[in-house]
Formats: C-alpha cells, structure tokens, sequence
C-alpha cells in the first residue's frame, strides 16, 4: 500500500509522492514531480503521465498545453513505498528550458540506446534508400561482415594513435554492431544483462 501521508518534507507535499520521470530507451533521468493518489489513478487510466501541481494547486498532465507528453511505459514503487519510477517514451523535451532533461543539456547520453530504437524501428519499415534497409537486404552475412570491416579499421587507429580517426571508427563499429544484433533479434540489453552476469 502507497504511503501518500508519510512523506517527511515540507507541508506543500503532504498527501503527495515523489515521482521520478525516466526515459524507458535512454534511462536518462527527466525530471521529478509529485502524485496524489488522484493523479496517480489517472496516469494510469491514460497512460500519460499526470502531476499533481503545486503550484497550480490542482492535477496537471505533462504536456496539456506543450504537446510533450510521457506516455507511460511502465510504473514501479521503491522498497518503502512512497515514492514511483515511472518509465516513459517522451514526446519532446521533458524540461520547459527546452531541453531533454530538467537535470542537465546533455541530449547525447543514452543515445545508443535511442539509435538502436532507430535501427529496430527501420528493419520493422524497411524504408526506402535507407542504409539500413540496404543492410538487412543484403542480410546476416553481409552485416556481419561490415562488424568485422569496422572492427578491423578501429584497431588500426587504436594502434596508430589517432583518436578523432579512432572515434569515427568505433562510431561505425558501435552502428554495425547494433544492426547484426537486431538482425539476430537480439540487442544492448540482451549484451548488458550478458556482462551484469559475467561482473557477479
């Protein structure tokens, strides 16, 4: 059972819990804002993300007058149950500064993540005269091939010693890397809980 009375702050948050806002592709923190259980009920009827405003002294959806809404994607309570992680696909900017998160301008962090999106999202489409399309055309072998291509084209640049030559490198490796697994079905978080377990 939330705990929506036992919050230990400030008087304005009585009756609220603290919502921690997460982009579900990148996990980058967005922002943080507060829930009564009305709010709550409701994020969870629409799937959109619901406060409730402080300030405004009432409930408050997310991109009511912006159009960036945090459709949700998934909802869990921490261990003492008072305060939510809820992860969300984002449409726009979270912050009302403009940016992708309320906690700092770094738009690049996560972006692996978002491009392998990108990647399962162009071998689902299969659009025309994209790269990527090309790629699954030509299928496995071919992909596989390009991963080793670039693999090699890093290592020369590692042991040349040009890191902006190296950087371009690996960036086509890292691509190539995210195209063969999504062609095996596969993807980072299949790779990371694989090195979770290996680091136990």
């Amino acid at each position: 059972m939330l705990n929506f009375n036992e919050l230990d702050v400030a008087k304005s948050c009585e009756g609220l819990l603290p919502v921690v806002i997460q982009d579900d592709v990148t996990l980058k923190v967005l922002m943080l804002g507060y829930m009564n259980e009305e709010a709550l009920k409701k994020s969870q009827e629409e799937m959109r993300v619901t406060f409730f405003s402080r300030t405004k002294n009432r409930l408050w959806t997310k991109g009511e007058s912006s159009g960036n809404f945090l459709n949700i994607v998934s909802i869990a309570v921490d261990c003492d149950n008072d305060t939510l992680l809820i992860r969300v696909n984002p449409i726009g900017a979270t912050c009302h500064t403009g940016d992708i998160s309320c906690f700092d301008n770094n738009g690049d962090e996560g972006f692996v993540r978002r491009l392998g999106n990108v990647v399962a999202t162009r071998h689902k489409e299969m659009p025309e005269g994209s790269y990527t399309t090309y790629l699954y055309n030509k299928g496995v072998q071919k992909i596989a091939q390009k991963v080793g291509e670039e693999a090699v084209e890093t290592v020369i640049e590692a042991v040349a010693g040009n890191k902006e030559a190296f950087i371009y490198e690996a960036s086509d490796l890292v691509y190539h890397l995210l195209v063969l697994l999504e062609s095996m079905d596969c993807s980072i978080a299949d790779v990371e809980k694989e090195l979770v377990k290996r680091h136990k």
